[in-house]
């Protein structure tokens, strides 16, 4: 049953909500997640709602975004959604390969945040994040449109991650497995840049490499259901 569907995506999120605040990544209401979610009521994704820690967060305080036909979105549920709603409106438009979205404030990724820098190919891992560096998106006021639009153009067509300038970090996935994982990739990177920056940085590997590492990361690990080895 459909409500039966919604219930569990509900407990979905806020199952990862809670291992985000226990892995350090974010602190009391911090950050945001979605998931997208279509209903019978239409296209769209539920989210965390504004304010509220999330071990106080109930699979009913969060929102359903719905997409119009005007363009224009729609917020059905008893609280406000995340500030940050329209950044994951965005993405979720822009990105049909997206279906989840987790906002962190993990202190290194922010830390390097507020230095407005990209994370370079100091390591191959940065591959796994889709690129051959973890950019930095341009600063705007948080719940901003303008942030919503400058995230969504930094991860282009296949980053799942960035930072955002004086913020923290954006992580994508085909589900909210894939963006925690990203999350905490994103941040285990940042504090590794980080520390290395203290000693003058490192040799980084060339355009070429990580071009042939990211194309190697399209077939690493487990592969989902259904896939058939050739």
């Amino acid at each position: 049953m459909f409500e039966d569907k919604e219930e569990k995506a509900r407990e979905e999120i806020i199952d990862y909500a809670l291992k985000l605040s226990r892995a350090g990544l974010n602190v009391n209401s911090s950050g945001n997640l979605s998931v997208r979610f279509d209903s019978p009521e239409g296209k769209g994704f539920l989210i965390t709602p504004t304010g509220l820690p999330y071990d106080e967060t109930e699979p009913e305080d969060l929102v359903r975004i719905l997409f119009t036909d005007n363009g224009c979105y729609k917020a059905v549920g008893s609280r406000q959604p995340s500030s940050e709603w329209n950044l994951h409106a965005f993405l979720y438009q822009a990105r049909p390969d997206i279906n989840a979205v987790v906002h962190t404030h993990s202190p290194y990724a922010t830390m390097l945040s507020c230095l407005d820098e990209a994370i370079p190919p100091f390591h191959y891992m940065v591959a796994a994040v889709g690129g051959d560096t973890l950019p930095c998106a341009p600063y705007a006021t948080f719940g901003s449109v303008a942030l919503a639009e400058g995230c969504r153009d930094t991860l282009g067509k296949d980053r799942l991650g960035c930072l955002l300038s004086h913020h923290g970090s954006v992580a994508a996935g085909r589900n909210l497995k894939q963006a925690y994982a990203v999350a905490l990739e994103i941040e285990s990177l940042a504090r590794m840049w980080m520390n290395l920056k203290q000693i003058g940085g490192c040799p980084l590997i060339d355009k070429e490499e990580m071009a042939r590492v990211k194309e190697q990361f399209k077939t690493y690990g487990q592969q989902e259901k259904g896939h058939e080895e050739g």
